[in-house]
């Protein structure tokens, strides 16, 4: 399995310009990690992440950087949302598939896209899920038919409430139902709909095209830890770790992701309070014993 880090670690000073995108870059080819995965993020042509409105020089820059430092661009996530109506939903869908033109270009050769914004929906959200289904589908499976043109991977991820479950996952998986469209499966996030990522991630290790290693603090509901944490789905409360100090059965997870055979791209994504780089460098550490450990 490959290691390495999510651009996203780095927010701290990627935001503030403490950092640009050449220094990660510089940072991940000095340590134990062997790709970086771009979390499109930030808006606008002063990104220090590529994105669709960068200068193609800058594009071009990361591509050569990041190629003659030995790191490889993995992945691209970016935001999307197909709840719209007819016509938002195809203008949504030609922003992502620019969004593919643009990782053709720097050589990636997989692609997250989210679903739906992050909003949870209160309540039972069934029937608004259901009724989001084949809008979902629709969309996904166009932009996985482009994708596929181009030799290109897409996925969505466990990842904002409504569809961040494990089964709901498997069911967009399922009916886009192309061969290039899988998900990316995030270890921790299943705890923010109060799933236990020890049976969450073995079902849906089939359908991985990357995995992120990410860890949690959890507090019970009714036992408010005060600043700095947010709530699960049923209530429970969450803050970031850095992998292998918190809370998540990241030794039972690993052993499952080894087990399944799964040999790809595993992505550091740390958002703990700690400073980045220390949550960087200790996360991955960590994240490649315990995977030889399981």
């Amino acid at each position: 399995m490959k290691f390495g880090f999510s651009s996203y670690s780095f927010h701290q000073r990627l935001s503030t310009g403490e950092m640009t995108l050449f220094d990660v870059i510089d940072w991940i080819a000095d340590s134990e990690g062997e790709h970086l995965e771009l979390a499109s993020i930030y808006s606008g042509a002063d990104s220090p992440v590529p994105n669709t409105d960068s200068d193609p020089a800058f594009v071009d820059k990361v591509a050569e950087h990041a190629a003659n430092r030995g790191v490889t661009l993995s992945n691209m996530a970016i935001g999307a949302s197909f709840l719209g109506d007819e016509a938002e939903n195809a203008a949504e869908v030609k922003r992502v598939k620019a969004h593919i033109d643009l990782i053709e270009r720097l050589g990636i050769k997989l692609m997250r896209h989210d679903v739906v914004a992050h909003a949870g929906i209160q309540g039972d959200d069934t029937p608004a899920f259901e009724a989001a289904l084949p809008k979902i589908v629709k969309a996904a499976k166009e932009i996985a038919q482009y994708a596929a043109t181009k030799g290109i991977t897409t996925s969505l991820e466990n990842h904002g409430f409504f569809v961040q479950s494990s089964d709901r996952v498997r069911r967009i998986v399922h009916a886009v139902d192309e061969p290039n469209f899988k998900t990316t499966l995030d270890i921790g996030n299943f705890l923010c709909v109060d799933e236990d990522p020890t049976v969450a991630v073995p079902s849906n290790l089939p359908y991985a095209m990357i995995v992120h290693f990410k860890d949690f603090y959890v507090r019970p509901a009714g036992r408010n830890p005060g600043e700095g944490w947010f709530r699960s789905r049923g209530g429970k409360y969450l803050r970031g770790a850095i992998v292998g100090n918190g809370d998540l059965d990241t030794w039972s997870v690993a052993k499952s992701i080894k087990e399944s055979g799964y040999d790809g791209f595993a992505s550091i994504e740390f958002e703990g309070h700690e400073d980045c780089l220390i949550g960087c460098s200790r996360g991955i550490a960590n994240a490649k014993r315990i995977y030889a450990e399981a």
